[in-house]
């Protein structure tokens, strides 16, 4: 009698535990799969230039420079990042270096005498303010900037070719001669565009051509006073800068 109790007992007993670890089993988490990779995060895209960028300061990004570029054929909007104040390579052939002494702001003439071979043809005017100065940059082709004479002069302002008077605005009225140079190809056609640009900046009002006359070429820049200049030659194009002060 008490071996089938105990019998009895038994199998009760092992029925519980077979229940206990079936309920177990069903409550233990599913494993992850194997081969699930972890999701990347996605950044937000960042709210201020990269580390390093440099932008467009001042004036520059404010007004940036208007530019007429030779033979209509292109319109160049802001300054030319190498149209900068670093002085330039030296002067081909036996030309006369650069005097550093024209990069400095003065009233008085500014001349350079240089002789090359042929007339240097300029390919392009152009004129920009900057923060502190108006700028007109001179392009031409080949290796050497002309030689060139700067001087503020009187009114009238006369054209070379037919003796005429020109009207210029302004008070103060700076010319620019270049020579030996050309503003005009072997047809006899100009090679710069505009021949009269009034940009009406903050001192540079006006500038026109005057002369284009046995290899020597003139532009007379009008404006508001007869204030500081200054003339720099730059390279990788051959540029001559001319810079008047506010």
């Amino acid at each position: 009698m008490m071996t089938r109790s105990g019998r009895r007992m038994t199998s009760l007993w092992l029925a519980g535990c077979l229940a206990f670890a079936g309920c177990s089993k069903k409550e233990e988490p599913a494993a992850a799969p194997t081969g699930a990779q972890p999701q990347p995060e996605v950044q937000a895209p960042p709210t201020s230039p990269p580390l390093g960028t440099i932008p467009r300061e001042g004036e520059a990004a404010a007004k940036p420079p208007v530019h007429t570029a030779s033979m209509g054929d292109e319109e160049v909007a802001g300054a030319p990042p190498s149209e900068t104040e670093s002085p330039s390579d030296a002067p081909a052939g036996d030309a006369p270096a650069e005097d550093p002494k024209n990069r400095e702001w003065t009233t008085t003439p500014v001349s350079m005498k240089r002789r090359p071979a042929q007339s240097v043809t300029l390919r392009s005017v152009r004129a920009g303010t900057h923060a502190d100065f108006d700028r007109v940059v001179f392009e031409f082709d080949g290796p050497q900037v002309p030689g060139y004479q700067l001087q503020y002069v009187d009114k009238p302002i006369i054209q070379c070719g037919s003796g005429d008077e020109t009207p210029l605005a302004g008070k103060g009225f700076l010319q620019v001669t270049l020579t030996p140079a050309r503003g005009h190809d072997d047809q006899g056609r100009a090679t710069v565009a505009a021949l009269e640009m009034k940009p009406k900046l903050p001192t540079l009002l006006e500038l026109v051509r005057t002369c284009d006359f046995e290899a020597e070429v003139t532009w007379v820049l009008g404006n508001k006073a007869p204030t500081d200049f200054r003339v720099m030659e730059l390279r990788d194009p051959t540029r001559l800068v001319v810079d008047v002060k506010h």
